[in-house]
């Protein structure tokens, strides 16, 4: 593990020599290039870099990341206490406590005997690259502050263009747009006007549009509900006042947020941790940026010798427990099959078939 260096991939971009390290979201807006990682519970890490370069993701190298059995996952909340929690938050919302909240648990899986400490979460990003590209796929690879992510996300959190801000919230997911149901649609309407309402906290009045709503958008595997919110930065806002209008994301939140928060805290029974946080880079030169919402994210956890990845869905009063239950085990399939292994055999073996 020590004799990994640090780094940030994303955007094609390769991020290497670290110069500093803060938790002040501050820093975003004094110089140079920065990776960014908000844990779902608080936690900022913010890390200054000083070589940055144009660097496609490299192609996998065989047995270069050894990823846990594909049968090895266990889950903070199982088939019977997430269903149990969707039918609890539906007793919320006929009690007119909140109209949404998103449901999540956390997979744990332990590496293979000795591939700990050679576990590398860049070489990871490279199979996830290959088996499930994203917009907003990227690392961050920082060992001696605990912080070691490959995202495949692909939500856009926060994107800044010096003034103008722009957040991608989706909700409604289904393997096929026939698929999405009218709660979908419901659900991610309910969202976009949380992202207005939160956006409007820190941009110009009058400023904050929808240019798009509901768009269908493909993924490996599923198709999302996505939309955009925009707006112009009020004169004196940066990324802090930005960072805590809008986090955590309405999205993995839910709405009203403070309720859909108290009732997240109440039925999950593991910390979120970078999935459902924020993640990417900012150039405070350039006054740039772009954040991903942490979603089809992995991260190491060394102490406890684990790879770990979340899952969740946007449960509402037309949500039926079973299909929400079933909407988490297919944002998490693809991924897992990646990490474990099981989808870079699956091409070789075609290619071997091919030939």
């Amino acid at each position: 593990m020590h004799d990994l260096a640090p780094l940030a991939r994303f955007g094609g971009l390769l991020a290497t020599d670290l110069r500093d390290v803060t938790s002040d979201p501050e820093a975003l807006d004094s110089s140079g290039f920065w990776a960014v990682a908000a844990d779902f519970e608080g936690r900022l890490t913010c890390a200054r870099f000083g070589d940055v370069r144009p660097a496609p993701v490299p192609a996998p190298v065989p047995g270069r990341w050894q990823g846990p059995a594909a049968d090895a996952w266990t889950s903070s909340l199982d088939h019977a206490a997430y269903t149990a929690g969707v039918r609890r938050i539906r007793e919320h919302i006929a009690a007119g406590e909140v109209y949404q909240a998103n449901l999540c648990r956390v997979l744990s899986a332990p590496l293979p005997p000795g591939a700990l400490a050679t576990a590398d979460v860049d070489a990871l990003t490279a199979l996830l690259a290959r088996g499930n590209p994203a917009p907003y796929a990227g690392t961050i690879r920082l060992p001696a502050h605990g912080v070691e992510i490959a995202t495949a996300s692909p939500e856009l959190y926060l994107r800044r263009d010096d003034r103008t801000v722009e957040s991608g919230p989706i909700k409604g997911t289904g393997r096929t747009a026939e698929d999405l149901l009218p709660k979908d649609h419901a659900e991610n309407v309910m969202i976009v006007d949380l992202v207005r309402n939160d956006l409007g906290r820190v941009c110009a009045t009058g400023t904050v549009t929808v240019p798009e709503l509901c768009a269908v958008e493909p993924h490996p595997g599923l198709v999302h509900l996505v939309s955009t919110v925009r707006g112009e930065l009020a004169p004196g806002e940066g990324w802090a006042g930005l960072l805590r209008a809008t986090f955590p994301p309405g999205s993995v939140t839910g709405a009203p947020k403070s309720s859909a928060l108290r009732i997240i805290e109440a039925l999950e029974t593991a910390p979120r941790g970078p999935y459902c946080g924020g993640l990417g880079w900012v150039d405070a030169d350039r006054r740039t940026g772009g954040l991903a919402v942490g979603i089809r994210t992995f991260w190491l956890d060394r102490p406890a010798g684990l790879l770990r990845f979340g899952t969740g869905a946007g449960i509402t009063w037309g949500s039926d427990p079973e299909r929400e239950w079933q909407e988490t085990e297919l944002k998490a399939s693809r991924l897992l099959a990646v990490a474990s292994g099981a989808y870079e055999r699956g091409l070789h073996e075609a290619s071997g078939r091919a030939i």
